[in-house]
C-alpha cells in the first residue's frame, strides 16, 4: 500500500515571499553601503591629488609673473623702439593664448571624467526597479 505524504504547511509561500523581501533589502543595503564607500574613496583620491597639484599651480604662477616680467623687459632691451606697455602686451597675450589652449584641455579632461561608479549605480537601480515592480 502506497501512502501519498503532503508536505507540512510550515513550509508555504508566505515564508519564502518573506525570505525574497529580506534577502533583496540586505543586497540593496549593501549595494548602498557599497556605493558609499566607493565614493568616498574617490573623494579621498581627488583630494590627495588636488593639494599638490594645487600647490605645484600657486608656484608656477609665481613663476609665471616672474618670467613674464623678465620676458617683457628682454623685449624691451633688445627691441629699443618698442614702448614698454607692447612689450608686456606681447608678452600678455602669447600667456592668455596658452592659458586658454590649457584651460581648454583641461576641461576636455574634466568632461571625460566620471565621478560615479558606473557599476555600482547601474546594478543599485536594477535592484531598486526589481523591488519596486509588482
Amino acid at each position: 500500500m502506497i501512502t501519498e505524504t503532503k508536505p507540512e504547511s510550515s513550509l508555504g509561500l508566505t515564508p519564502l515571499i518573506g525570505g525574497i523581501i529580506d534577502d533583496a533589502r540586505n543586497l540593496i543595503t549593501q549595494q548602498l553601503s557599497l556605493f558609499q564607500t566607493e565614493v568616498k574613496q574617490d573623494i579621498h583620491r581627488a583630494k590627495t591629488a588636488a593639494i599638490p597639484m594645487l600647490a605645484g599651480a600657486a608656484v608656477c604662477f609665481l613663476a609665471a609673473i616672474f618670467l613674464s616680467g623678465m620676458v617683457a623687459r628682454f623685449l624691451i632691451y633688445a627691441f629699443p623702439a618698442l614702448p614698454e606697455f607692447a612689450a608686456f602686451g606681447i608678452v600678455g597675450a602669447v600667456l592668455a593664448v596658452i592659458g586658454g589652449a590649457m584651460a581648454f584641455v583641461g576641461k576636455s579632461q574634466f568632461d571625460s571624467f566620471d565621478a560615479l561608479p558606473e557599476k555600482s549605480v547601474k546594478a543599485l537601480k536594477e535592484n531598486i526597479q526589481w523591488t519596486t515592480k509588482k
